[in-house]
Order: C-alpha cells, then sequence, then structure tokens
C-alpha cells in the first residue's frame, strides 16, 4: 500500500490494498436486472469502478496517524463535501474514494492475477457460473475479503452514517472502511463498504452486521465478496448472478432491535 495521509490525496491503485472497484447501487431486494437501453451492463459499472480506484485517494491510517487528528481529518473530508472530479476552478483533484484503515488493518494477501486467470479458464470451460464455482475461485487463491455495503443520499445521510463507521474503524472494531465521494454528475446515492477478512465465514460477515448497527446504522444493507467485484460480477451481469449474498435489513420494532439477514444464495433467512 502506498503512503497514506490526514491532509492531502494519496493515490492508491488497484491491487495494493484489499479494497476493490466501486460498488453500484444494489437492485431492489437484490434482485438481478435485464440489461436494457437505459440500465449499465456489469462491464460498464467494472469500467467506473476502474477509473475510481486508480485515482488519488483520501485516507486516514489508523496505524500510522495520531488518534487526535481524526476529528480535524472527519470534518475536512465530509463525503457529502468531497467531489468525485475536483471543481471546475481545478483547486480541487478527482478523488477515488475516501478511506479509514483500523489500527490492525493489513491488506488482503490473495492472488488477484491467478485468480482472474482461473475465472477465464472456468469461462472457457463447460463448468456452471454460480456462486459455488466462484467461491471455489476464491478459496483456491486466497481472496476472502467482502463488505458490507450501504447506499445513501448525499448530505446528512451519508455523512452520519459515515461518521459512525469511521470512528467504529479507528477504534479498532471494523478493520478498514471507504465511502463514495459527492458525484454532482450522477443521481446515484452514495456508497460506504465496510470490510471483513473471510466472506466464506457466516458468523463472521454476521458480527460484522452487528458491529455496524451497533455504531447506529439503520438503512438496508448489502454484503458482496471482493472476488465478485475482481471478476466484474456487478447489477446486470451476463451470468444472471445476483451481486450480493446477504441482505440485512434493521427491524425497528423488534424488542431488542435487530437486523433480519437473508442469504441471497439460499433464500433462507439467517438471523
Amino acid at each position: 500500500m502506498r503512503g497514506t495521509s490526514t491532509g492531502k490525496q494519496t493515490s492508491t491503485s488497484t491491487g495494493s490494498i484489499s479494497f476493490t472497484m466501486e460498488e453500484e447501487e444494489a437492485p431492489v431486494d437484490g434482485e438481478v436486472e435485464t440489461p436494457s437501453a437505459e440500465t449499465y451492463a456489469a462491464e460498464a459499472y467494472a469500467a467506473e469502478a476502474m477509473a475510481a480506484d486508480m485515482d488519488p485517494w483520501i485516507t486516514f491510517d489508523s496505524r500510522r496517524t495520531p488518534r487526535s487528528e481524526f476529528e480535524g481529518w472527519l470534518e475536512t473530508y465530509r463525503p457529502s463535501q468531497v467531489c468525485r472530479f475536483g471543481d471546475e476552478e481545478g483547486r480541487a483533484n478527482a478523488v477515488g474514494w475516501i478511506a479509514v484503515y483500523g489500527p490492525t488493518f493489513c491488506p488482503g494477501s490473495g492472488d488477484v492475477s491467478s485468480l482472474q486467470e482461473s475465472w477465464e479458464k472456468l469461462l472457457a470451460g463447460s463448468r456452471p457460473v454460480n456462486f459455488q464455482t466462484v467461491k471455489e475461485l476464491a478459496l483456491n487463491h486466497g481472496v476472502l475479503t467482502g463488505k458490507w455495503l450501504m447506499h445513501l443520499d448525499s448530505g446528512f445521510k451519508v455523512d452520519h452514517a459515515w461518521e459512525c463507521v469511521a470512528r467504529a474503524t479507528v477504534e479498532g472494531k471494523i478493520s478498514s472502511v471507504k465511502v463514495s465521494p459527492y458525484n454532482p454528475k450522477s443521481d446515484a446515492k452514495q456508497v460506504i463498504c465496510a470490510y471483513n477478512e473471510n466472506f466464506t465465514d457466516e458468523s463472521e460477515v454476521m458480527r460484522l452486521d452487528s458491529v455496524i448497527r451497533a455504531t447506529g446504522v439503520k438503512c438496508p444493507l448489502s454484503y458482496k465478496p471482493d472476488v465478485y467485484s475482481y471478476l466484474g460480477i456487478y447489477r446486470n451481469n451476463r451470468w444472471k448472478m445476483c451481486p450480493t449474498i446477504y441482505e440485512s435489513k434493521f427491524d425497528l420494532e423488534c424488542v431488542p432491535r435487530r437486523s433480519h439477514i437473508i442469504n441471497k444464495v439460499t433464500n433462507l433467512e439467517v438471523t
């Protein structure tokens, strides 16, 4: 991973850390949509994602930066105020992501290049492309990280949720988080990603949901393995795979309040 900073933009290239491409807004109820003239294909989402990953990032690295600097950094780089493409006067550069690394953050150690080579062989063969075959590739190449996604309107909602999970990350409760900057050229919501180490460990995924909910975030969440992002499995993909594998909705009427989580692969309720 390249150097990070509390007060300036820093560049992070694809594959240098465990973060992956920008996540498109989730379909309603996690369903797969059929591409049309009005909708993006998965390849278009992947192209936008690559562009965001290659642009400079604004980062706060808890492993290297004093905690005393966090409050000022958080106020300076509110997601609703940081523009994806800089400003027209050229006083600010484009920003791909805003990210916080926790005190124990460790970049993913998987072999993405070999993963993608195996993926091409899978596509050229006769085996089906589904969750199980993709999971097998992920296990074989050690690409196991994943993230809960939060899609929120720009303004108070995204700023508040970001503050909640960013604080939890600095406190060591989440390994790393990132948020997309405001894009004035798009009506899409901003997205926050909160990461864990192993998407195949369901108990670990559920614990991260609990941590996010404990910070005060109550919006719907969807969970996506990083292997999906690396292989271009986005919304409207040609294999008709749902781009997420869990969906979490917070139940305000339940006592005690808790998430209802559905496994999108099996369509079974987890919690």
